[in-house]
């Protein structure tokens, strides 16, 4: 079955402004999705969709194909993570010949990856044929509430009226496919990111939130990877290759 690994990674980023390319531990944000895609063991390809020449050499430097750039039209605050997957995909299926089974999305702002979650995601749809996506998701025990008609809110579900310590109550998970995502392929030529029967990769790692859109996003895996340097060496070998 071959497996595309598409890393989306456009130039015009408001918050952290060229956040794309901008160094952690010494590499540029894209440099980390695309090490982790070759860590895993499970990719065939690995292909940067981005408008920005900057962005490409970058992500090209450390092995990355990115044979053309995205459309400027493409590339938009409003463009949406399933137009850019379903036309990175289909691009580069033409420009390739080739079609793929399964396709692998991770993101550059999601950089405390463990490279054995792609690996797992990408491994439970080669063994289980009815699965359509696999992906990161963290575990927690925090309530959430939404808000209803009216201007009042309410809990998300029934049972988080009773409180419990964390230990004995029920979980419930984060989504996090920017980490690890594997879908698919015929899904994202639909214009979907993931389907319904899903298996999902749990972690319950705090560093995992930290999704790198600010300066202060940035400052914080500064200081999450310092920490680790000094303190626990070990992790910082598990999360990724880029350092």
């Amino acid at each position: 079955m071959k497996t595309l690994c598409i890393i989306p990674a456009r130039g015009g980023s408001k918050g952290l402004p060229r956040k794309n390319v901008a160094l952690l531990a010494g590499k540029p944000l894209v440099c980390w999705p695309v090490l982790a895609a070759q860590m895993s063991g499970v990719i065939d390809t690995v292909f940067v969709s981005t408008d920005d020449q900057e962005i490409a050499e970058a992500a090209q430097s450390v092995g990355a194909e990115v044979p053309f750039l995205r459309d400027s039209d493409l590339a938009l605050d409003t463009t949406t993570t399933e137009e850019t997957l379903k036309q990175a995909l289909l691009s580069f299926e033409d420009h390739k010949n080739t079609r793929y089974d399964i396709a692998v999305f991770l993101t550059c702002t999601d950089v405390f990856r463990d490279p054995n979650w792609i690996e797992q995601a990408v491994t439970a749809l080669k063994k289980n044929p009815e699965l359509e996506s696999a992906f990161s998701v963290c575990e927690t025990h925090k309530n959430y509430w939404h808000e209803v008609q009216g201007g009042q809110f309410e809990r998300i579900l029934p049972w988080m009226k009773t409180y419990s310590n964390r230990q004995v109550r029920k979980k419930i998970y984060r989504e996090d496919t920017g980490l690890a995502c594997a879908s698919r392929a015929q899904l994202w030529r639909d214009g979907l990111r993931i389907g319904d029967r899903v298996q999902l990769i749990v972690n319950d790692l705090s560093e995992t939130s930290i999704d790198v859109h600010t300066a202060f996003d940035l400052f914080l895996a500064e200081q999450t990877i310092r920490y680790w340097q000094q303190h626990d060496p070990s992790r910082v070998k598990v999360f990724n290759g880029a350092l």
